[in-house]
């Protein structure tokens, strides 16, 4: 049987390195980290949101290539909710489709894995930093001094280049200038400069809106913070903004621009902050939102109200974001994710170039491309079997 590296133990390298080893290939997983799947960990800790049930599934991607297609479609919602089964933690679907484990942490689940894999003799060595190449073996820098591994199959899942603290740092990139589409924050929060009367909202979620970037809506709930707009509502069109759309919000989505005009009409003597209260039931951070980028106030307010530009400075920092976009270019790889220029040598997870939004889409992808790699990289090994025989 082969001998596997896998470097990386986030979900994609754990997900290869279970396939492999169940296949009784010898793995060794090296990671730089302390501790394996700490991103996967730190997802944990607002309930881990493995997958999301229902249509539209693939559709969230994007353009992606046929074999991110067919990676999906092999390891989907149905076959991630088996999969978690499978080491015991029960899940739940939310009102939305959303999949969660019932005790809404990442931990029990990893523990489990992590015990399947060595019961498979997997090997995980901790603090081991690749470093690159001494011919054909890959050299390590680790607690005990340089390490030189040699493996018949590779599998690279070196993350992204967001939470370098996690073990996600990017700089792996620099060993591929060639094949690398630059990095860019995906599912992150925007810089806002506040002027001071905002300073009383910081921390207040905006409920009940819709904000528009382009053709982009998104319903859902987003948070004034200290450094400006982030949160689940913000991150589902972040990738259109960060690519130049405007930023809109709508303050009354239930109502039209004309149910606001009669609603305008009925004033009276009232002041404009008490027509926005009790006429609009508009909330104090809608409000201030209001007053913040709406002033001076136009003749059309009800225009202004289902309109409301929000300007910005930017994404936060790439070492903020949940994810990213960029990466190892896919026209660099097979369609089994082998690597054009290095035979054996399979990439999967987050450093490829593809981007998902929220909602368990990140980690599905990641589950099932190294999953769809290590599928390859047994018949690559089965190959070379053939031919030394």
């Amino acid at each position: 049987m082969a001998k596997a590296l896998v470097i990386g133990a986030g979900p994609a390298g754990l997900m290869a390195a279970d396939v492999l080893s169940a296949a009784g290939h010898s793995v060794l997983i090296a990671d730089a980290m302390p501790s394996p799947a700490r991103k996967f960990l730190m997802a944990g800790k607002s309930g881990l949101n493995l997958t999301k049930v229902g249509s539209g599934f693939l559709g969230a991607y994007g353009d992606i290539p046929a074999s991110m297609v067919a990676a999906l479609s092999a390891f989907g919602p149905d076959q991630v909710i088996e999969w978690a089964n499978d080491l015991g933690q029960e899940v739940f679907i939310g009102s939305t489709g959303r999949v969660f484990p019932v005790v809404m942490k990442a931990s029990p689940l990893v523990r489990a894995w992590l015990k399947r894999l060595d019961a498979q003799q997997v090997k995980l060595q901790t603090r081991w930093r690749w470093t690159g190449w001494d011919g054909d073996d890959w050299v390590f820098e680790t607690p005990v001094g340089m390490q030189s591994v040699s493996a018949d199959i590779v599998i690279l899942a070196f993350g992204g280049a967001s939470w370098a603290r996690l073990g996600s740092d990017g700089l792996w990139a620099d060993q591929f200038p060639d094949d690398i589409a630059p990095f860019k924050p995906a599912n992150m929060g925007f810089i806002v400069p506040w002027s001071n009367h905002m300073s009383s909202h910081f921390g207040s979620p905006v409920k009940g809106c819709t904000l528009v970037a382009g053709a982009q809506k998104s319903s859902g709930e987003f948070v004034i913070s200290s450094r400006g707009i982030e949160g689940g509502g913000i991150y589902a069109i972040s990738a259109a903004v960060r690519d130049g759309a405007p930023l809109t919000i709508d303050l009354l989505p239930s109502l039209s621009v004309e149910d606001i005009r009669k609603k305008l009409s009925r004033k009276g003597k009232e002041s404009l902050s008490n027509v926005l209260r009790k006429l609009l039931r508009l909330d104090p951070v809608k409000i201030a939102l209001l007053n913040e980028f709406g002033r001076p106030f136009p003749d059309d307010l009800a225009n202004l109200l289902k309109n409301l530009s929000i300007p910005h400075s930017g994404p936060r920092p790439i070492d903020e974001a949940i994810s990213v976009a960029g990466g190892l270019r896919f026209d660099a790889l097979d369609d089994g994710f082998m690597m054009r220029g290095r035979a054996g040598v399979f990439c999967v997870g987050e450093m490829l170039d593809w981007e998902a939004p929220t909602g368990g889409y990140l980690i599905t992808g990641c589950l099932a491309t190294g999953r769809h790699a290590a599928l390859a990289a047994i018949e690559y090994a089965a190959q070379l079997d053939a031919g030394g025989q």
